[in-house]
């Protein structure tokens, strides 16, 4: 039986269409190259100390301050300088105040004394009244070279004290009137049950006034404090 002749066509490979893959051309820069190779034979640890090292850098060119806090024909006044200086003026002032406010805070939460707001602005109406109220609170803070937050935190500061000390101080009756006969130009206050408020409540702070001392040395005495600065 003869055997069957394939067609031409069958007999042809099927072709397939391949991808065309585009020369490469390496590019060449030694001096890239170079840095390349010293980069990858750099350790992991090295690496991260360069970032690092970038990182900081950038950070100081963003915030100039944080290092030079001015340059006077062309000589810089480092901040640590200005710190230094600082400290060694005001800074064991300025630290003792500090302690003071804490204690005292600290103090205050244990004892769970809270002064709102509400309350520092109706203390504050109160000092500008003892002036007369012939004087604005701003007079009143650029006179004592105060920002408004400075003001708030002092007037915070003496009526947690007043609240501390002054729970367990007691004012008569007889008390009250004699400091009415005796600063009855200094009352600011007309009507009858204000100028009875009046009078207790600077009685109050003369009497914490004189408590203050020996209340904050015993405070201190038991708190334990560790001081760095010098």
């Amino acid at each position: 039986m003869p055997k069957k002749i394939k067609s031409r066509k069958s007999r042809q490979a099927k072709k397939v269409t391949l991808p065309v893959e585009l020369p490469v051309t390496p590019i060449e820069d030694s001096c890239c190259s170079s840095q390349c190779c010293r980069l990858c034979g750099m350790s992991k640890t090295s690496k991260i100390a360069l970032i690092l090292g970038i990182v900081i850098l950038f950070l100081v060119a963003l915030n100039r301050g944080w290092i030079v806090s001015a340059i006077v024909n062309g000589k810089p006044i480092f901040r640590w300088t200005v710190n230094s200086t600082l400290m060694s003026r005001f800074g064991k002032q300025t630290l003792e105040n500090m302690i003071t406010e804490t204690l005292i805070a600290n103090e205050a939460k244990k004892e769970n004394i809270v002064i709102t707001q509400k309350e520092i602005d109706a203390k504050e109406q109160e000092v500008l009244k003892s002036f007369g109220g012939n004087v604005t609170l701003d007079e009143v803070l650029k006179f004592q070279g105060m920002t408004k937050a400075d003001f708030d935190e002092q007037i915070k500061l003496q009526m947690l004290l007043t609240k501390i000390i002054g729970k367990d101080i007691k004012i008569t009756d007889e008390e009250v009137a004699t400091y009415r006969t005796n600063n009855s130009t200094s009352l600011v206050a007309t009507e009858e049950a204000s100028l009875q408020a009046e009078a207790r409540e600077a009685i109050l702070t003369q009497k914490v006034g004189e408590k203050i001392q020996p209340w904050f040395t015993e405070l201190r005495s038991k708190a334990k404090i560790f001081t760095f600065a010098k």
